[in-house]
């Protein structure tokens, strides 16, 4: 367990005790435990005696102990079996929170969305002290919302509905091989569905035990040739599985992966040497001979292509450029990280924790970048604490002779368009990135003002998650990108490629652009624990997508590389 999920633990604590109606000191002091937790700048393991911490009594102490111990608490665990379930999703809807959930729970007996929907209907709601005619009405618009499925629904919900349905997959017997296919294995951002495609000797045991999943909540389609099944993942998904024998299924593969317009594209190539594509093989029109593949790169070198990664199959360019080899950036040319976050601000885990997963990926660099002062809801970095964390960033890497930890920043710029630290502190750190994370209703002037003083700063070495969207759930904010791709190309400063599955930000279409104008791409997760720094693997993947290649990325250069191309801008600027 590490401190972030400690915290939240508490923060549960506190939710559950307000919606049961406890005294408001009771609720209060584990928030306050989860304030003084959260602003200690020490990992979960170096916080030796936590009754210590300011805003910690003994009592909850205890239970921070029984956690970190456990990982769980009988007080929580009775919490949960006292208080309707069914009242915790209500937390989600806008303007609800514990408090109020705990009057609706005591005085109308709410205790799931129905019945909440049913006090709205029965004009109950607007009778309560503190909510009113107005409330009631956004309470059942928003459970309106609640209730609808998107069409398409976020990769980042996306790929961990696939990993936990991937757990039950690997565990049965009968499945000799499977894969994604579909939308999510070309890692598009939105998504509609699941597909999968499995090699089987004999579809019944593997039917029986798809239809019979935890996970299956209606059953669309049962045959021995495709199973679909609607599954609850806090969503309704509907997953598609196609069950054909091994000799079939890398052209099966390779037809239910896409894109419609790749497809488009093979097939014509196909009809060009007399052949016909389906999902069964490839036949020749004349003879009727079917030809089936074991594999996608023997699929692909059929048609005189050297393999073409999945996310680049759009329907544009990729046949003509995989005609010969092409070098495609990958996980295993990616050298180091450039942006992540520790206990210092609102990572969950120390300098040293997160350098030492570093070291075990391999990597050979990588920059601890916590936020700077002005984002206070994560604790960001005065002047003084940066110069501090310096020191003791520079103590941990003086351990290593395999490994370069940097020194940086992730520097917010100020709504009026200054940087957040002073020269003279940024003078003395390794690598600065310079992100936006306020006052996103701006204009496209004063948003492009905004980046223009970071771009020409010569301490500023990357803008972080360019255009501050979140996949599904924000848009983001005014940036004319093409402009940006341009200044930051002349100006010496790589974009990031945010590998966040929430973010994904630049996305593969304007990644695609950067070359046009030599401008640098980073890959970073933005980790703030641990594990997810296995988010490169996204990031990667999109890169893949837009046909990126190792010299575009900064992260596949060696650490003397790195460090001139750093020193360059400051040099020219300054």
């Amino acid at each position: 367990m590490n401190k972030k999920e400690l915290i939240k633990h508490l923060e549960t604590i506190a939710v559950y005790l307000e919606i049961k109606g406890e005294n408001s000191f009771k609720v209060s002091a584990y928030r306050k435990a989860a304030q003084a937790l959260e602003q200690d700048e020490r990992s979960l393991a170096q916080i030796e005696a936590p009754s210590k911490l300011s805003g910690i009594g003994k009592g909850t102490a205890a239970i921070i102990e029984e956690i970190r111990t456990t990982g769980t608490s009988d007080l929580l665990e009775t919490l949960k079996a006292e208080v309707p379930s069914g009242l915790i999703p209500l937390l989600q809807l806008p303007g609800l929170g514990g408090k109020k959930i705990a009057k609706l729970y005591k005085e109308l007996e709410i205790t799931d969305a129905a019945t909440l929907q049913k006090a709205c209907e029965e004009k109950k709601i607007q009778k309560l002290a503190g909510f009113g005619a107005k409330t009631e009405e956004n309470i059942a618009k928003a459970l309106e919302e609640m209730n609808k499925r998107p069409e398409r629904l976020p990769i980042s919900f996306m790929l961990e509905a696939a990993r936990q349905l991937e757990q039950e997959l690997n565990n049965i017997h009968e499945v000799k091989r499977y894969e994604r296919a579909g939308s999510l294995r070309r890692m598009e951002e939105m998504i509609k569905d699941l597909d999968y495609i499995i090699a089987v000797d004999d579809p019944e045991p593997v039917r029986k035990a798809l239809t019979e999943s935890r996970f299956a909540q209606k059953i669309i389609a049962d045959g021995l040739s495709k199973v679909s099944i609607e599954c609850d993942f806090g969503m309704p998904v509907q997953v598609d599985f196609r069950l054909v024998d091994d000799q079939s299924f890398a052209t099966t593969l390779h037809h239910f992966t896409g894109s419609k317009e790749h497809n488009v594209q093979i097939r014509q190539l196909a009809k060009k040497l007399g052949q016909k594509v389906s999902e069964y093989g490839i036949e020749d029109t004349e003879t009727g001979e079917l030809y089936t593949f074991s594999t996608e790169s023997e699929f692909f070198s059929h048609f005189g292509l050297h393999y073409i990664p999945p996310e680049a199959r759009i329907g544009k360019d990729e046949l003509r450029l995989f005609e010969k080899p092409y070098e495609l950036l990958s996980l295993s040319h990616i050298r180091g990280d450039l942006h992540m976050h520790t206990t210092w601000s609102d990572g969950a885990e120390s300098i040293e924790e997160m350098a030492e997963a570093g070291r075990e990926k391999g990597y050979e660099w990588m920059a601890i970048t916590d936020h700077s002062k002005f984002l206070q809801v994560a604790h960001g970095l005065n002047e003084e604490r940066v110069l501090r964390q310096i020191e003791e960033i520079k103590r941990i890497n003086n351990k290593y002779d395999d490994f370069h930890l940097l020194a940086g920043i992730e520097m917010d710029i100020r709504p009026d368009g200054t940087l957040d630290l002073d020269e003279y502190v940024l003078k003395e750190l390794d690598v600065v990135i310079a992100s936006i994370h306020s006052s996103f209703n701006q204009s496209e002037t004063e948003i492009m003002n905004r980046l223009e003083a970071a771009l020409n700063s010569p301490y500023v070495n990357i803008i972080a998650h360019p255009t501050g969207r979140l996949i599904g759930r924000r848009e983001g904010y005014k940036v004319n990108v093409d402009s940006l791709i341009r200044r930051a190309g002349e100006t010496g400063t790589a974009l990031e490629l945010n590998a966040n599955p929430n973010r994904l930000d630049l996305s593969a279409e304007w990644l695609r652009k950067a070359s046009e104008h030599q401008t640098n791409i980073t890959i970073n997760t933005d980790a703030h624990h641990t594990g997810t720094m296995n988010h490169m693997e996204i990031g990667v993947s999109i890169g893949k997508k837009a046909l990126l290649t190792p010299e575009q990325v900064i992260n596949t250069w060696t650490y003397s590389d790195l460090i001139a191309f750093f020193t360059h801008k400051r040099q020219e600027l300054t």
